[in-house]
């Protein structure tokens, strides 16, 4: 009897050092269950139940118990009764974490002046309905197969839509149950393209240099103060960053501990001189949300000037970035737009930059966002993916993406004609991208 009691008492010892160990991964487990059941509520209008039993089953996330609060626009959740945290949902500019002690800073209640389309002229470069085309070079047998791929084993690849744009028509579309083409999707780092094409903008339009170095205040009198644009684009800075998921780090203290997410990469010392190592960040993405709100004259302003530029200049009148509680666009992350839209996004870059007519940004900047960043082994360019490495070795070298979390996709494939838009819950390796990337191309005679 004094052995079980012995026992009983070391594990009960083990559990509470095992618990005391993982306590603080807790808050971001619960501070990512409240943010996404906050943002997909009342962003993508599903309801909390398909949110707690589809979104959030997944590792870790599943512990948490989520709870929409329609009296507060908003929602909390905890993991086992600890570490509760809730998010707040605000006109305009989207939903946020609030911290761990629930005090904040005063809303400025400002949001984005945006000018929605009316052009009836038929999708997607209007909001009319699409065309009914028939192109004799699609095999449309293959092209039934390859939308099948894309969804086969739902419970493994865990599709949710499919668009597939090809010379200015939409050739194929397809949406499980409980979204269409209306339906908002969380881009994750799809966003980090967005951002990178503001720049692309800020570029042609001579307010900004690449070769420039940023001129950040704290940076004056060290190494850092050689950094330019051009590196933060690439991931080329140098700063010391850890882009880890699985626990707490630089990329999960910031999403769901930091209330001003632009002022987190810059705080880092140099870990190599810039251009020496490549080093995926999303604090970087956001350091340069910060930076262009630094260069525009004011807050409502850069709250414009996404939507003003470029968003609402090609229709997309769904999406929504949203901004952390400091009033910072966070552009690592927090882009959503229907399934159309992030195709319309992909058909800009198809057509390089032009937009019925317009010039949004120069043709050489797709050459540049496409251009293999140094120590990226081919895989990276400048906040757009490549397949110049052959990664996809089914699918065309120039084919270059904006990839986010869990298998959100925007592909843009210039030898086909063809933009390729995939959303869902899972990547790769559950989620076969070369499987269904070679039998779509395939399609196209």
């Amino acid at each position: 009897m004094r052995i079980l009691k012995r026992v009983g008492l070391l594990l009960v010892l083990a559990a509470g050092i095992a618990v005391a160990f993982q306590y603080p991964k807790l808050t971001i487990i619960s501070g990512y269950a409240a943010k996404n059941m906050a943002s997909t509520v009342i962003l993508a209008g599903r309801n909390p139940e398909s949110v707690i039993s589809e979104d959030h089953d997944v590792p870790l996330i599943s512990l948490a118990r989520s709870e929409y609060l329609p009296e507060e626009l908003g929602a909390h959740a905890s993991v086992w009764g600890m570490q509760e945290r809730r998010a707040i949902c605000r006109d305009g500019v989207g939903c946020a974490l609030l911290p761990k002690t629930g005090a904040t800073g005063p809303y400025s209640g400002l949001k984005p002046q945006r000018t929605l389309s009316r052009d009836a002229t038929p999708y997607p470069i209007g909001q009319g309905a699409p065309r009914d085309t028939v192109f004799p070079e699609v095999n449309y047998v293959k092209l039934r197969e390859a939308l099948d791929q894309a969804f086969r084993d739902p419970e493994v690849q865990r599709t949710r839509t499919v668009a597939v744009l090809y010379k200015d028509r939409l050739l194929a579309e397809r949406y499980v149950e409980g979204f269409d083409a209306d339906t908002r999707i969380l881009g994750w780092s799809m966003t980090k393209s967005i951002m990178a094409t503001l720049y692309g903008i800020q570029v042609y339009n001579g307010r900004v240099k690449l070769e420039d170095a940023v001129a950040w205040e704290a940076w004056k009198d060290d190494a850092r103060s050689a950094i330019t644009y051009g590196d933060l684009l690439r991931m080329q800075s140098g700063l010391a960053w850890d882009e880890d998921y699985g626990g707490i780090s630089d990329v999960t203290r910031m999403l769901f501990l930091s209330e001003d997410m632009a002022s987190v990469q810059p705080a880092k010392e140099a870990a190599a001189a810039p251009g020496a190592v490549w080093n995926y960040s999303s604090g970087t993405s956001n350091f340069l949300s910060g930076l262009l709100r630094r260069a525009l004259d004011s807050d409502q302003e850069y709250l414009n000037f996404p939507y003003r530029e470029l968003i609402d200049r090609i229709g997309m009148g769904s999406m929504l970035i949203e901004t952390d509680l400091s009033g910072n666009f966070v552009g690592s992350s927090y882009g959503w737009a229907s399934t159309r839209d992030w195709a319309r996004f992909g058909l800009l870059y198809l057509r390089r930059g032009n937009w019925a007519g317009q010039q949004l940004f120069d043709p050489s900047w797709v050459d540049y966002v496409t251009r293999p960043t140094d120590h990226a082994d081919l895989q990276y360019g400048a906040h757009f993916w490549l397949n110049a490495g052959g990664k996809y070795p089914d699918a065309p070298k120039d084919l270059y993406s904006a990839n986010g979390y869990q298998g959100q996709f925007v592909f843009i494939i210039p030898s086909k004609d063809l933009v390729v838009v995939r959303t869902g819950l899972a990547e790769s390796p559950d989620f076969d991208v070369n499987a269904f990337l070679g039998k779509l191309v395939d399609a196209i005679r």
